[in-house]
């Protein structure tokens, strides 16, 4: 073939292939898809285990927890004043009551309070028989003989907690599944329980691949980069919950990523990977896990993140991610993350959505489902307002950083014009 026979060639005749450059892949699964085949395929533990309370936080509740007592176990004062009984209130002007005893917390002296008295109490103090009213202390005038004056602004009942109006004693608490926060193991000491039970924890056993990959500490020669994604990974799965098993850094090699996949199935629940998922001569995740495994996808129509493997290793669950920093991330929020809560919950987590007017112009095909790293913030008017935060490329990992939220643009978005609404996943719930 002469030169100008090459040259005369029609692009078009090309046989190329789906990749991440492409706005639409038809053989790759949508992002719904992609959960919905995720959950399908999880089995939720039915193993647990007894903690203390104070190794509880961020566990999920193997058992509904009834509460064994009333909270608060006793009709109680919920600040420092006066108890008197509510009828003898002033209806207008100003009225003396004499100041007949004083009963502090944790008393347990018979207190009577008698028409037109009044008793000197405590926060958390049990109310004295005869009395269901307190006026806080700030709000009397002390006079020469002991006594005080209260005038007509009050009413009755007021400024005491009734004995069970925060846990009636038999209620449900939480429910099994619950994914247990600070405040809830203040519920769970307030009622007595020194521990609880809990889901085990999912062990996932992870590790890298890669012949450019080096650890800390080691000198990068030509083409070599240090491994973030493990690093990434180890805190992503901690903040998890999960029990992590670290494996390192696996070579190019078909041989050594067979023992490795081999020996992670072997020690976990979840084994997940990064690298090696894509079309590259040298990426091999996905003929292994072909031949040693059950593949149930490989592709996902999102940007970035496209290459994810999703299967089984034996009887562990696998997530092959990609190579790319950000996509590691992206797939492992989307994905991973909700997959092991699911594992040890039985419950999907939705994450918290808002709505936000786009700071700037987004260009977009239609086609992929695409996550913005972006900043969401408050304009002069208190209004949410959102923009990219720098360049979106999948290994700019500064950029997951700086950002503390995604803005989500689905398959049939072809673009957002500045100040049109956006949907935005935020990292956290402050801003």
């Amino acid at each position: 073939m002469q030169a100008s026979d090459v040259m005369s060639i029609d692009r078009e005749s090309l046989a190329t292939r789906p990749s991440c450059a492409d706005a639409r892949d038809d053989d790759a699964l949508s992002v719904a898809a992609a959960r919905d085949a995720i959950r399908a395929a999880v089995q939720p533990f039915a193993h647990d285990e007894i903690v203390p309370i104070r190794a509880a936080l961020g566990r999920v509740l193997a058992v509904d927890c009834i509460s064994p007592i009333a909270v608060p176990s006793h009709t109680n004062s919920a600040v420092d004043g006066y108890a008197l009984a509510g009828v003898d209130l002033p209806g207008d002007g100003v009225r003396e009551y004499p100041v007949v005893a004083t009963v502090m917390a944790g008393g347990r002296e018979a207190v009577v309070c008698g028409a037109g008295q009044c008793v000197r109490i405590m926060t958390g103090a049990p109310m004295p028989a005869g009395a269901d009213t307190v006026v806080m202390q700030e709000h009397v005038e002390v006079v020469d003989d002991g006594g005080v004056r209260i005038d007509a602004r009050h009413r009755v009942g007021q400024n005491v907690r009734q004995a069970g109006e925060d846990i009636a004693v038999g209620s449900r608490v939480f429910a099994a599944g619950r994914l247990l926060r600070a405040a809830d193991i203040g519920v769970l000491a307030s009622l007595g329980f020194g521990e609880i039970r809990v889901r085990r924890r999912p062990r996932v056993a992870f590790f890298s691949t890669g012949d450019e990959l080096r650890s800390i500490g080691e000198p990068l020669a030509e083409g070599e980069i240090y491994d973030s994604n493990r690093y990434t990974l180890y805190a992503m799965l901690t903040e998890s919950g999960a029990d992590v098993v670290d494996l390192g850094v696996v070579g190019d090699d078909p041989e050594a990523l067979a023992r490795a996949f081999h020996a992670a199935a072997g020690v976990a629940d979840v084994v997940v990977t990064s690298g090696g998922v894509s079309v590259g001569e040298a990426d091999y995740t996905k003929a292994i896990l072909a031949r040693l495994g059950q593949m149930s996808f490989w592709t996902i129509a999102m940007k970035p993140g496209r290459p994810l493997t999703f299967g089984r290793l034996g009887d562990a669950l696998f997530f092959g991610l990609p190579g790319n920093p950000v996509a590691v991330m992206l797939t492992f929020q989307q994905f991973v993350g909700p997959a092991l809560r699911y594992l040890v919950s039985g419950v999907w987590p939705e994450p918290l959505i808002v709505r936000a007017a786009s700071a700037v112009e987004l260009k977009k095909r239609p086609g992929r489902f695409e996550f913005l790293r972006a900043i969401l913030e408050r304009d002069v008017d208190g209004r949410l307002t959102v923009r990219p935060a720098g360049a979106q490329g999948s290994g700019i990992l500064t950029s997951m950083s700086r950002a503390n939220c995604l803005v989500l643009l689905p398959e049939d978005c072809d673009g957002v014009r500045a100040g049109e609404p956006v949907d935005v996943q935020p990292f956290a719930t402050e801003l």
